[in-house]
């Protein structure tokens, strides 16, 4: 369960920076606003400093994500740990928050929510069996 759950926060991490990505360094393009749902370039040019600093929240939680595997693969699995249930743990919460802002953004959630879910489920199970 530890190398299905170390999986599952790598995919999170991974997608975290993605999603960085789009937020913070390409928002102006229309191929990226469109995915977001902004109406115009006029729109993403009068967002894109909120998307900049929620691309960088994305990023920082990816961190933690990826730095978990680290420590994991280290021998330090308390600090592994940590980073895992906070990083992956927020994640998921803000999937939550997303999917409770509306039936458009359930997509999104569930894309978003899927793999800190598991990796957080599987890391419980691994403390608690190992």
């Amino acid at each position: 369960m530890i190398v299905a759950s170390l999986l599952f926060a790598l995919l999170a991490g991974l997608l975290h920076v993605y999603v960085f990505r789009m937020e913070s360094i390409t928002w102006s393009r229309p191929a990226t606003w469109k995915r977001f749902s902004v109406a115009s370039q006029s729109d993403a040019e009068t967002t894109k400093p909120l998307a900049y600093n929620q691309g960088f929240y994305n990023l920082f939680l990816a961190i933690g994500a990826l730095a978990w595997i680290v420590f994991v693969a280290l021998g330090h699995a308390q600090v592994g740990w940590t980073l895992v249930f906070s990083s992956c743990g927020s994640m998921l919460l803000a999937a939550i928050v997303l999917a409770l802002s509306g039936k458009k953004y359930l997509r999104a959630a569930v894309l978003q929510g899927t793999t800190p879910l598991l990796a957080v489920v599987l890391g419980i199970l691994a403390v608690a069996l190992g």
